[in-house]
């Protein structure tokens, strides 16, 4: 038998899905980072940064894509709860490689924004690639993970580089 500590938190005791409570935790703010990584030849790199794209200004609609993703987390991601975010970060960085993607997300909540800020972070980089493709069909996104946590009853966690 499974210790509360290692049993499923979203399966009731009848193995049926359901939402976990919140309402009885505590209110505290909650940060979380995450990055994407989207590899491309150096060439559609430079034209997107210049803005030569056809379809505007890419890192104008990475960002705005970014945090529209991650204000919408709990109509994609089951299970997820809709949180108080206070705030929605993007940069967006030209490397070597093609670019990274770092989304904050910040909230007053009763539950993490992990998700917020992975999601975020993971619909920018669609919209990047969406930005370049008619430059570049093999774009691929290597990378959506989650850099950093603080907040609630587990703390701090930061990966390791």
């Amino acid at each position: 038998m499974a210790s509360d500590t290692n049993r499923p938190t979203h399966v009731d005791a009848d193995g049926a899905v359901h939402m976990v409570g919140v309402g009885a935790k505590a209110v505290t703010a909650r940060r979380a980072v995450a990055r994407a990584r989207v590899r491309m030849r150096p060439e559609t790199a430079a034209a997107a940064r210049a803005g030569d794209g056809a379809k505007g200004d890419v890192g104008a609609t990475v960002r705005l894509a970014g945090i529209m993703g991650a204000k919408r987390t709990p109509e994609v991601i089951p299970l997820c709860h809709h949180v108080a975010l206070t705030g929605v970060t993007v940069a967006l960085a030209w490397v070597d490689e093609g670019a990274e993607i770092v989304v904050t997300a910040e909230a007053l909540d009763r539950t993490g924004v992990e998700m917020e800020a992975m999601t975020g972070a993971a619909v920018a980089a669609l919209a990047l690639y969406d930005m370049v493709k008619g430059l570049e069909r093999g774009v691929a996104i290597t990378e959506v993970a989650l850099l950093e946590k603080s907040g609630g009853r587990t703390g701090t966690w930061q990966r390791e580089a």
